[in-house]
């Protein structure tokens, strides 16, 4: 949990920081360093469900022959 907070504090001075270097505006950057994470936490919640998806998917389509398959390999060990 230590290294999930750190990265936060991390992920929150680089938005601000980055944000009031472009600008010079403190409260540009603060808005910024708020609101950036929210919506990245929001649109990683979205890529992963459609990659989930889509995995799901591609594995029902391109199942492994036996030959190269985990079956062959438990078989033949």
């Amino acid at each position: 949990m230590n290294k999930t907070f750190s990265f936060a504090i991390t992920h929150f001075s680089v938005a601000f920081l980055v944000t009031y270097l472009l600008t010079g505006d403190l409260l540009l950057g603060s808005l910024v360093a708020i609101v950036e994470p929210l919506v990245n936490t929001f649109a990683y919640h979205i890529h992963e469900k459609i990659w989930n998806a889509k995995m799901h998917t591609g594995e029902q389509k391109h199942a492994p022959s036996s030959k190269h398959g985990s079956l062959y390999f438990a078989q033949h060990a």
